[in-house]
């Protein structure tokens, strides 16, 4: 029997999803990533993103 997913679970699924498509996104066109890191702004080439 299959497990329904909690609301919660549908959230986290739908932003893990949104993340792919925009990490597949910057590397398509080639801009970087900006990111919030150890407290500061910081940009990740497209080309080093798994």
């Amino acid at each position: 029997m299959k497990k329904r997913m909690s609301l919660q679970d549908k959230a986290y699924a739908a932003l893990k999803k949104a993340v792919r498509q925009v990490v597949q996104q910057h590397k398509k066109t080639g801009r970087p990533l900006v990111v919030w890191e150890n407290g500061r702004v910081a940009r990740i080439s497209p080309y080093t993103v798994k």
